[in-house]
């Protein structure tokens, strides 16, 4: 199974530049991750903004992709269970496995319907740059659980 995370327009918080790349990179060390980072639309309207960049993510989808959305309404998972889900998947699925953080306005109806799931972070919402560096903790979190890494301690 390949992972890829693809997210919406550049991290500029700079502070989470290099704590981005550091999960990356220690993520490196269980799994290969791609990680795809699509510009923004820009767009005035919120809705148009959501359907342009909707439409720029399914242009790169495969049929056989397994799509999860990271979204407000997404099922939530403590991280064991989150690393119970990534080890399952990599049984299952044997093409590629692709978390998608959308942009500051979410996503578009059609990305929607392409999904295969929604996931949750929180009940709380957060800014769409502090999602990409929750995430990939949290992804790195589950690979160290798998693989019985001293990383998580509960």
């Amino acid at each position: 199974m390949k992972i890829e995370v693809w997210w919406i327009g550049k991290t500029t918080a700079k502070a989470f530049l290099p704590i981005v790349a550091d999960y990356e990179k220690r993520l490196g060390r269980f799994h290969s991750i791609t990680i795809r980072e699509f510009p923004s639309a820009k767009d005035k309207n919120p809705n148009q903004q959501k359907i342009k960049e909707g439409n720029q993510l399914l242009k790169h989808i495969d049929k056989s992709d397994h799509i999860v959305l990271l979204d407000e309404r997404g099922s939530m998972h403590s991280s064991q269970e989150f690393a119970n889900y990534i080890n399952k998947k990599a049984i299952s699925i044997s093409h590629k496995l692709i978390f998608i953080v959308g942009g500051p306005y979410g996503f578009s109806q059609k990305l929607y319907t392409r999904a295969n799931e929604l996931h949750a972070l929180s009940l709380m919402t957060f800014t769409h740059e502090m999602v990409r560096l929750f995430f990939l903790e949290q992804l790195y979190r589950a690979f160290t659980i798998i693989h019985h890494h001293p990383y998580h301690n509960s």
